[in-house]
């Protein structure tokens, strides 16, 4: 299995292709969505309908270890974000659709 890197880039050529809109209406589209997502993200979990769900998950702070020097230091703490699959998308995976 080959991993693809898809990038924000391919995603606005796509979108100016499929729907023959200029490339600066898409990039306009795509950097709006993508700032939408984030706000709404920020607030707390944050569901798209059909997509998934978006959650902040908060890390406590905790040891961590260099394996090859067997160093110790300090992982902070921070804010994750963890991506659920809606039913639909899952679905569609594994061909039950």
């Amino acid at each position: 299995m080959n991993k693809i890197n898809f990038t924000k880039n391919n995603i606005i050529n796509n979108l100016s292709k499929k729907t023959g809109y200029p490339v600066n209406l898409s990039k306009k589209l795509i950097n709006d969505f993508i700032d939408a997502l984030i706000q709404n993200i920020k607030k707390d979990t944050f569901l798209l309908k059909n997509i998934g769900t978006f959650k902040i998950l908060k890390k406590k702070e905790r040891k961590g270890r260099n394996p090859k020097t067997k160093e110790e230091f300090l992982i902070s703490e921070r804010k994750t974000l963890s991506f659920i699959a809606s039913k639909q998308i899952l679905d569609i995976l594994n061909g039950n659709k």
